[in-house]
């Protein structure tokens, strides 16, 4: 029987045989490594057995866990990372989130949360967010197919796959907008496969999913001894995609003084390494992609007008799935047969109502939130059809998560809502003596809710919600949204 693997990192030896004992009593295989270097060194060895989880001591000697984490991140970034530290100050909660953290453990800990760290990441990484496995599949099957590929005869549709066939023709920069999850990134790798570059490299990276202080050298590269951590030449993502193309997804996140160097290397066509030399010629095809509105932001000074105006050459915007509810019933009969080929699953059949409720469905969340429905059904369902009752939520009623220790008890925190129809709710402004809440105790419900709603994803949370992830963590805290429910 296969067991995950977990990979314990901490330098003091009585805690970290501590550790190993909980671990391997829990049912997970354990490989121990004494220092962040070594740690750093195992996670990128790419011989070694696949490490499923890692637990991670903030405080040691060397290379911290803060370093570990921003080394790692570029090539694992959704491998799930737990960290361990005895300082519980709302600051290192946030550098620590950062980095990349999934979860952060106050040292001592129990047995109980230590395992249930552990298992609620695995089940995090499999369940929450975007569904990487069949994302994946996804992009990867656009290759040699291009726009025919594509799934959706929509009038809206077709005309979204018209214009990016004419920018298939040309090699310029193309700017595709839309909301979150309506397929990007695969209609940029469309793009790319129907192209002349369509036989070479594409390459994306989420510009938004990057620390802020590691951008430059994950775009552009360094040299070893660089900064703090930079223990050996990286090439950059521009490198990469040298002969084919690059997709900047979130590209409106880009820090203006990194926008700076993006436009010199669009327009001169090299690109400056961190602490290099000498400057690097690339050939690369520029595709990006946002879900704001890119020139608001210039507006605001959050985004350079020129860099704009470079990247925004041939714009296309895709709609929204509730703008092409025709092509929900396609979309789903693709999503349950890469579902079934890749969990190794019988393939389900679905029941008339149930597309009927689908096509019905505003889905807020797009694509990316029909094909993690889709997915939730098939594996939690028992039946060889799909019925209403395995898409509860989008009946009203609340969604089954998955457990995750930092963000479960957000749903069983008292709360005054009304849940309609369409999954949405109403916040109540009357507390149980009939007189109207606080601000306080109002924005602590927003803010719960809002943690609820988009899986506990703090950067998500902050944009929706419009402050600023520091302000976010600080609430969290202050309304006691961090500590699970008695």
């Amino acid at each position: 029987m296969v067991h995950e693997r977990v990979l314990i990192v901490e330098d003091e030896l009585t805690q970290i045989t501590l550790l190993e004992g909980i671990v391997s009593r829990a049912g997970f295989a354990v490989e121990k490594a004494m220092s962040g270097a070594e740690a750093v060194r195992r996670l990128l060895d790419q011989t070694g057995s696949k490490i499923d989880v890692v637990l991670l001591d903030l405080m040691m000697p060397g290379m911290d866990g803060i370093e570990v984490l921003e080394a790692i991140r570029p090539r694992h970034p959704n491998l799930p990372v737990v960290m361990l530290t005895a300082h519980s100050s709302i600051n290192t909660v946030v550098d620590a989130m950062r980095a990349g953290a999934n979860d952060f453990i106050v040292k001592p800990a129990s047995a109980e949360r230590i395992r249930s760290a552990i298992e609620a990441s695995l089940k995090t990484n499999a369940f929450v967010g975007e569904i990487a496995p069949v994302s994946g599949q996804m992009t990867s099957g656009m290759g040699g197919q291009g726009l025919s590929s594509l799934v959706g005869t929509s009038p809206a549709m077709q005309k979204a796959v018209k214009l990016a066939r004419k920018a298939a023709g040309a090699n310029i920069p193309v700017l595709i907008e839309g909301e979150s999850g309506v397929g990007k990134e695969v209609f940029a790798h469309a793009i790319h496969a129907a192209s002349e570059r369509g036989s070479t490299t594409f390459v994306a990276v989420n510009c938004g999913a990057i620390p802020e202080n590691l951008v430059e050298s994950i775009l552009f590269g360094h040299e070893k001894g660089a900064f703090t951590g930079a223990t050996e030449r990286r090439v950059g993502k521009f490198q990469e995609a040298d002969g084919g193309t690059l997709f900047l997804d979130e590209v409106s996140e880009l820090p203006l003084d990194v926008q700076v160097k993006l436009l010199r290397a669009i327009q001169e066509k090299e690109i400056d390494p961190v602490g290099g030399k000498q400057s690097v010629r690339v050939d690369i095809r520029i595709i990006s992609a946002t879900n704001r509105n890119l020139s608001a932001r210039v507006a605001e000074g959050a985004f350079r007008e020129d860099l704009y105006y470079r990247l925004n050459v041939f714009p296309v915007l895709l709609p929204p799935l509730r703008e092409r509810r025709s092509d929900i019933p396609a979309l789903t009969e693709h999503f349950l047969t890469q579902i079934s080929e890749m969990e190794g699953v019988p393939r389900r059949r679905i029941s008339a109502d149930v597309l009927s409720l689908l096509e019905s469905y505003d889905w807020p969340g797009n694509i990316r939130q029909l094909q993690n429905a889709l997915f939730r059904a098939v594996i939690l369902s028992e039946g060889e059809t799909l019925t209403q009752a395995d898409f509860p939520h989008l009946m009203g009623q609340p969604l089954p998560m998955p457990a995750r220790p930092t963000e479960n008890h957000y749903s069983a925190m008292n709360t005054s809502v009304e849940v309609m129809p369409q999954g949405g709710a109403i916040l109540i402004l009357h507390g149980p003596d009939g007189h109207v809440k606080s601000l306080s105790e109002l924005e602590a419900e927003i803010i719960r809710l809002t943690l609820l709603k988009y899986d506990g994803r703090m950067a998500e949370v902050a944009r929706r919600l419009g402050i600023g992830r520091s302000t976010l963590y600080r609430k969290v805290a202050e309304y006691g949204l961090d500590q699970p429910s008695p």
